[in-house]
């Protein structure tokens, strides 16, 4: 079976600076992969490349064998691909509820469809059902984060991409919200992660990628990595290399 989605040699530049520089990587139907690297290497670029947010200079993306290079993002999103941005970016002085009717945007019509998606979501983060007239700027870090991914599973993605989910969050709602992220790939959806907790990350994930300055320099199924002695020593902290066995 083809994956999911693929990504080929992909070129990105902002002015004169090319952020990535021949990029490849594919995510199975079903699979977690994740996106590591230190600030700057170019994983949200990654991300927003394949939402459509912003042009490829060269190279192709496919999503179940369509091209998706030239296809405008809100098509993308209509295909199955959504994306919860780093940062959250959740609409501050509109509800909660108001918040997530706008991740179904593209399939408002059909509202029976819209309101069983939202209540899948309100299954997975039952907090924002009873927050769901507050308005979204009031919330704290976690809830703002389970809003930014709920809102993203509003389109009922096959693709979920998320970029950065625990960042920001204390150690318990970095928990709560991995354990999420598992759930919503067991119930079906595939996922790409661009995460800078390599422990969690490496966790859940069944494949992963390096990123440094826009190139893939390490590749591997998640358990290579975790072995990979420079993976160990950038990612999973000095200690890693003598104590990682214990995870």
């Amino acid at each position: 079976m083809a994956p999911l989605l693929i990504v080929e040699n992909l070129h990105v530049s902002y002015g004169g600076i090319e952020a990535l520089k021949g990029i490849s990587l594919y995510l199975d139907q079903g699979e977690i992969a994740c996106v590591l690297g230190a600030n700057g290497a170019g994983k949200s670029t990654l991300l927003q490349a394949i939402s459509g947010l912003i042009p490829i200079n060269k190279g192709k993306i496919f999503f179940k064998k369509d091209e998706l290079n030239h296809v405008p993002a809100h098509e993308i999103v209509k295909k199955g691909i959504s994306q919860s941005p780093e940062g959250r970016k959740v609409f501050a002085t509109l509800t909660v509820e108001e918040n997530l009717n706008l991740g179904a945007y593209t399939r408002r019509k059909r509202t029976d469809e819209v309101e069983e998606a939202k209540e899948r979501v309100f299954v997975l983060f039952p907090i924002l059902r009873k927050r769901r007239r507050q308005l979204a700027g009031t919330l704290s870090g976690g809830e703002q984060q389970m809003l930014a991914i709920g809102r993203a599973l509003m389109s009922s993605p096959q693709v979920l991409l998320l970029d950065e989910p625990s960042l920001g969050l204390a150690p318990i709602l970095v928990n709560q919200i991995f354990d999420i992220i598992r759930e919503i790939n067991q119930q079906g959806t595939a996922i790409l992660l661009v995460e800078q907790n390599a422990h969690k990350a490496l966790g859940i994930a069944r494949n992963g990628y390096v990123l440094e300055n826009g190139t893939i320099s390490t590749s591997g199924s998640a358990e290579e990595l975790k072995s990979d002695q420079k993976i160990q020593e950038a990612y999973l902290g000095g200690a890693a290399l003598k104590n990682y066995k214990r995870f």
